[in-house]
């Protein structure tokens, strides 16, 4: 009975170590398989605290800087930021209407901005050239095409558009096929293409990237990697977008190397230079072209001022409004000919005629206007040009000479009567009797 009782024994205890070797190859093997999804727990993101700008402010657009985190620290904080439930509407398409230079200039402009940004990626090129359209009509950016990709290229960091100021322009360079397709992409943006899905975006980045100035706007689309966002409020609603651009592109001498419409254009501006220079050290040419007079205070409430040589048009009602400064009214009047500026008023009619841009300011009427010319300066909106001067020199005629016909014309063959003038009388004159004093 006692041994029955312990085979027994032995054979349940060889069941149950038998029982838990399985669970220790079965186990491991079901949670391999059926492992959980890990979520992975982002560092604490801490980011300025979200402002609507109110419409009467322009909104500011700082140096781009990013939050110190690691790509995938980044990505999972990017999907918790919900997209805007607001309307996505199109953008209107725009049309650039400038001469055929500036357009070869604007052209290659986009197309580095959009080739640099978003690779040789047609729908991710289309979507770049559509924030810098939006950038474009909006008073917070720069009014010109390249001055919107190139903003900030002077910094070593912090450009809008990286690739201006990091140095990519001189690291690599696209092939001959990649720049023929941004400039297409680039050319049919500037001729009324839109990209619908971005809207009024006027802001990217790539979901590996948090910038500190996501948590002030909205974010309402994703194009493969990129993350687009708008404004919050009224400035990143369509009315918003109203501005006219100019239509006068600066020369970029980053591109040289890839644009021949730069190429031309920066050297046509080093022998204007170089020109200007040895024509100053010859002793020709006003010196007020290169070095231009100060700002000259005439009244209190007016400010006379010559412009500096290359002077455009943006920029100058920023110029106007700083020398202003907090005065309810102001007059300024610029010449981009400093032999021609004046320096005390009234204006003689030929400088009247010779004046490049002028600004008025009177805060109790609520009045403000900057008025350009327009045979200095090209400008989209007519109702900005000032009224063409016409100067007239006067030359006066002394009373006492009365103007003489012209006389007859002498006719061959034809026999005249002789006429014999009677000399005038001689004119008595009174004698006075008075007596002197």
């Amino acid at each position: 009975m006692t041994a029955e009782l312990s085979a027994r024994g032995t054979n349940v205890l060889r069941a149950i170590l038998v029982g838990v070797s399985g669970l220790a190859i079965v186990g491991p093997v079901l949670v391999v398989a059926n492992a959980p999804t890990i979520v992975h727990v982002s560092k604490r993101v801490k980011l300025p605290a979200g402002r609507v700008v109110p419409q009467a402010e322009v909104p500011e657009v700082e140096p781009v800087k990013f939050v110190d985190l690691s790509p995938e620290d980044a990505r999972a904080f990017n999907a918790t930021v919900p997209f805007s439930t607001d309307p996505n509407p199109a953008a209107r398409p725009f049309r650039f209407a400038g001469g055929p230079e500036d357009l070869a200039r604007a052209t290659d402009c986009m197309a580095a901005g959009i080739l640099y940004e978003a690779g040789d990626d047609t729908l991710g090129e289309r979507a770049v050239a559509q924030v810098v359209l939006n950038r474009l009509r909006h008073p917070a950016f720069p009014k010109t095409v390249c001055g919107v990709v190139f903003e900030g290229q002077d910094r070593s960091t912090g450009c809008q558009f990286s690739f201006s100021c990091d140095g990519a322009l001189t690291r690599w360079h696209p092939t001959d096929d990649a720049w023929r397709r941004a400039r297409e992409v680039a050319a049919a943006s500037l001729s009324g293409a839109v990209f619908k899905q971005v809207g009024y975006a006027t802001h990217y980045h790539t979901d590996w990237v948090v910038p500190y100035w996501q948590s002030s706007l909205d974010k309402i689309t994703a194009v493969n990697t990129h993350l687009f966002f708008r404004w919050s409020g009224w400035w990143g609603t369509p009315p918003a977008f109203g501005r006219h651009p100019e239509t006068v592109e600066p020369v970029i001498a980053q591109l040289a190397e890839l644009s021949d419409a730069h190429k031309t254009g920066a050297a046509l501006a080093e022998a204007d230079a170089a020109l200007a220079e040895a024509s100053i050290a010859m002793g020709f040419g006003p010196v007020a072209e290169t070095t231009p007079a100060p700002a000259v205070p005439v009244d209190g409430d007016t400010i006379l001022v010559a412009l500096p040589r290359g002077q455009t048009a943006d920029g100058l009602t920023t110029l106007a409004a700083q020398a202003c400064g907090d005065k309810p009214f102001c007059r300024y009047m610029a010449w981009t000919d400093g032999s021609k500026a004046a320096t005390s008023l009234p204006l003689a009619p030929a400088q009247t005629a010779a004046l490049g841009f002028s600004y008025l300011r009177d805060r109790s009427s609520n009045y403000e206007k900057s008025l350009w010319n327009c045979r200095q300066f090209k400008r989209v909106d007519p109702t900005q040009c000032m009224k063409v001067q016409a100067t007239l020199t006067a030359v006066p005629v002394p009373a006492a000479v009365l103007p003489t016909a012209p006389a007859a014309a002498e006719l061959n063959g034809v026999r005249r009567k002789t006429v014999v003038a009677t000399p005038p009388l001689p004119t008595t004159t009174p004698v006075s009797t008075a007596a002197p004093k």
